[in-house]
């Protein structure tokens, strides 16, 4: 059996580690070849592909990013896509595609009309169908360590540290890393801030406990309507819009109206850079060996993903749509809403 592999979307850490377990499940135990895309979608588009062998993937295991590449093309947007998918599928002899990706590539996946299997990654945790994307855990454990480090410098000037990290629509990331640190404030993409509260919050740490804080933001969240003026953001080529500046305009209304110091770090893409977690190096080992059996047996048109401590496919078509933040997670004090 012939298989195509792919990483569509963002990059995060942890692809080398699902890119690597297939070949090596693939080849090594199941006696099936698989062909590599380059920069997900648009290598299949354009028939940039290599066989890929077990000497491909020696020494990639600890590594960040993807060895294939990646890209937001979507076929579907562009003339003729899905009739190229379709030809590359009879080109190269292919049974289907293994797709590892995020949100926008497994739901892309769907619109294909041929054998997919996805495996789901994505720094922000918002794929519905797993209960954890490769990636995440190293991206949470990232921003806590970062947001740990300005703990003293904010102490060292009683100021007001305000810390933009990543996520678009669901505020795992921020939930996650405000929480290990203990920040006083997070801000996530699942319900409005009240900015008025937020200073109040703040004001109430300064004057009964320290003179200083900690705010989270997530590049997605937004406020109550009206509270704040907020920018209007440009799209992207595939319609999304470009967030970030959402912790410089918070820091700046925190500091006009409490008239304390502040400051804003964006993490920005270190979230996903570097060498992947033990955590996202075994899960994405397991997700991808997972996917190349069910491949072997036929089944197609499935999620692999992560369910309490087991590994195991759901149907791509229930898989649609974004996984956030569940109410008894963002209704904490510290995530104040309207």
């Amino acid at each position: 059996m012939r298989l195509g592999i792919l990483t569509g979307g963002g990059d995060c850490p942890g692809l080398n580690a699902a890119i690597r377990a297939a070949v090596r499940h693939g080849n090594g135990e199941r006696g099936c070849t698989l062909i590599g895309f380059r920069d997900g979608w648009r290598g299949v588009l354009e028939g940039d592909a290599d066989e890929l062998t077990t000497d491909d993937v020696r020494g990639i295991l600890p590594r960040g990013g993807t060895i294939l590449g990646t890209s937001g093309v979507q076929p579907h947007r562009i003339d003729g896509g899905i009739a190229k998918v379709q030809e590359a599928l009879a080109m190269h002899r292919l049974e289907g595609f293994l797709v590892i990706g995020g949100e926008g590539t497994i739901g892309e996946a769907s619109r294909l009309e041929v054998p997919v299997i996805g495996i789901p990654k994505t720094i922000d945790n918002d794929i519905l169908g797993t209960d954890e994307s490769i990636g995440f855990q190293t991206a949470a454990q990232i921003a806590t360590d970062l947001i740990d480090r300005l703990y003293s410098t904010a102490e060292s000037h009683n100021r007001v540290m305000v810390c933009e990290v990543m996520g678009r629509h669901a505020g795992w990331i921020g939930y996650t890393a405000g929480v290990a640190t203990g920040a006083d404030v997070i801000a996530v993409p699942e319900h409005p801030f009240d900015i008025d509260l937020v200073c109040r919050r703040i004001r109430e740490v300064h004057a009964l406990r320290r003179p200083f804080s900690i705010v989270v933001v997530s590049e997605g969240a937004m406020p109550v309507p009206g509270s704040m003026a907020i920018p209007e953001y440009a799209l992207d080529a595939n319609g999304f819009p470009r967030l970030g500046g959402m912790g410089a305009l918070v820091a700046e209304e925190i500091g006009r109206r409490t008239g304390y110091e502040t400051r804003v770090t964006v993490l920005g893409h270190v979230q996903r850079g570097g060498s992947p977690a033990a955590f996202d190096r075994v899960l994405a080992t397991r997700l991808a060996r997972t996917a190349v059996d069910e491949a072997l047996a036929g089944r197609w048109g499935s999620l692999v993903g992560l369910h309490g401590t087991e590994v195991g496919p759901t149907p791509v078509a229930e898989v649609q749509g974004t996984k956030t933040l569940p109410p008894e997670l963002w209704r904490i004090p510290e995530v104040l809403c309207a």
